[in-house]
């Protein structure tokens, strides 16, 4: 029962932080951080048991639920976890941790709403991640959208009631999509087998006819990519950031945007092997597309909140990549990729948020001069800047070095155009770093440096971030088994020979 546990504590503690707010609003932040930290100490608990280990290195589902909840439907409560999601599950408590903490002083009206929004939209996304049920996952997928859409109306910042609207219908405008294609899927599968059910396990290897399996892909695929996002599907990300607080950007940055790529890894590929065959090539086309104007748009930006954003759409443009690619490599690349971004850019926008909440401007314009006045907020500034850039040492280079070697023998074109994206990335993290905190201190700006809850989390993160990237393979090791037999015990991958050496193709 873990994985209804893990789910359970986070929806039950975000209804006793709403409870206790209307006497204690800090009891609603303590019992908010107890729940993330007890789901942590018993995912942790099973992570490092042996024989947990041992069923990871054999790509197997390392623990599973399943219960009839509608059965004259074919709809199951199908939960279960394998090295991919356990990963996933544990950067959804980490992130979800730092969330509460960085928002410790920066919420002060409304705490436990915040918060029992906070811990749901957590809740959902464990719950995408751990869902074998497509009918349940769509579940999962929409509980995650209307607490987001609250965090960014009610606690947002200027133009929040726009950029949550935008969200809102960009977000569902995509589960719509994906809800016909369970629905085709479901019906197909029955019309052959005679069985109509929601469970993937089942669903895999349904023979559909060429052009059913591209139409009832293209809108799982859709659905996806807006949330991951890819251009041109990309519109309400730097909005819907620009005006969140800083939990939401971290939690759509290092989280809600993973969930796209999580779909594609689990769902699509293996879903889907010959549909998807047929639009690699536009796929690859449009990570490359990303990755570039991602991070131009990042170099025009004057709002130091909006640069960070863009940042995502071309960092997210090297997972596709990735996914796309057809090699094992860069589908680890992939992988080591959302946990190094989700990590990197949540810092980033802890900081952002930090600077905002002591000098109350993103304009960086206003900025400079800040490394005299805040020694240990510039210096960790720093660090994350390097880390986006993708310096050796850090997890993104890491992922970005594995994406590239993966594709370059099967796309080298495309590879070296996706390579530019390294040097634009450089341009504007080095920016940041000139505009913000070197150059002349304005007038009138006074500077706290960091508290010590605040030094506490960004050490945390910057733990995290150099760990991955000195020793990345116990978080390899953990998802690269799932990676390789997404149906667990269906592999879908062929040794192909490649000037770089012997790759492999799923």
């Amino acid at each position: 029962m873990i994985l209804l546990v893990l789910i359970i504590i986070l929806l039950i503690g975000g209804l006793a932080a709403w409870t206790v707010d209307r006497k204690d609003s800090a009891a609603a932040r303590w019992i908010s951080l107890a729940a993330l930290a007890l789901d942590a100490l018993v995912l942790a608990a099973f992570w490092f048991d042996s024989s947990v280990r041992s069923e990871i290195n054999r790509g197997a589902w390392l623990v599973e639920l399943s219960r009839p909840w509608i059965p004259q439907l074919g709809i199951s409560f199908h939960l279960a976890m394998d090295g991919l999601s356990l990963v996933l599950v544990a950067l959804t408590l980490f992130l979800g941790i730092i969330s509460v903490v960085c928002s410790w002083t920066e919420i002060r009206e409304r705490v436990g709403f915040f918060h029992l929004n906070l811990l749901w939209i957590l809740a959902g996304i464990l719950g995408v991640f751990l869902s074998l049920d497509l009918f349940l996952f769509y579940f999962f997928w929409e509980l995650m959208l209307v607490p987001m859409y609250f965090l960014i109306n009610v606690w947002g910042h200027e133009n929040r009631v726009y950029a949550s609207l935008k969200f809102f219908i960009f977000t569902q405008a995509g589960g719509l999509l994906m809800l016909l294609s369970i629905l085709a899927l479901y019906f197909f599968h029955g019309k052959e087998t005679g069985t109509y059910t929601f469970d993937y396990t089942l669903l895999l290897g349904t023979k559909l006819p060429p052009l059913a399996a591209f139409w009832i892909m293209l809108g799982f695929l859709i659905a996806f990519i807006v949330k991951l996002p890819v251009v041109p599907f990309h519109p309400w990300l730097p909005d819907a950031h620009t005006e969140a607080p800083t939990a939401g950007s971290v939690i759509l940055a290092g989280l809600l945007l993973k969930t796209g790529a999580y779909g594609l890894l689990r769902f699509v590929l293996p879903l889907f092997p010959d549909a998807v065959a047929s639009i690699s090539q536009t796929m690859l086309i449009l990570s490359v597309i990303g990755i570039i104007y991602g991070a131009v748009l990042a170099f025009g930006q004057s709002d130091l909140k909006r640069l960070v954003a863009y940042t995502s759409i071309s960092h997210m443009g090297f997972v596709l990549l990735g996914i796309f690619a057809g090699s094992r490599t860069a589908l680890s690349g992939a992988v080591m990729q959302i946990v190094a971004h989700g990590v990197s850019t949540g810092a980033l926008f802890i900081i952002v948020g930090m600077i905002q909440e002591r000098i109350h401007t993103r304009d960086m314009g206003q900025m400079g001069g800040f490394w005299s006045a805040v020694p240990r907020l510039s210096g960790i500034a720093l660090v994350f800047a390097l880390a986006s850039l993708g310096l050796p040492g850090f997890g993104n280079f890491v992922a970005e070095f594995m994406v590239l070697l993966g594709s370059y023998g099967m796309h080298p074109a495309i590879t070296i155009f996706a390579a530019s994206g390294l040097v634009l990335s450089a341009i504007y993290s080095l920016w940041i770093v000139q505009q913000v905190f070197h150059g002349e201190k304005k007038e009138g700006l006074r500077l706290t440096d960091l508290t010590m809850r605040e030094t506490v989390m960004m050490a945390a993160m910057i733990i995290v971030i150099f760990w991955i990237g000195m020793f990345p393979r116990p978080l390899l090791s953990t998802a690269g088994p799932a990676l390789l037999s997404p149906g667990h015990g269906q592999v879908q991958e062929q040794p192909v020979g490649t000037a770089g050496g012997e790759n492999e193709q799923h």
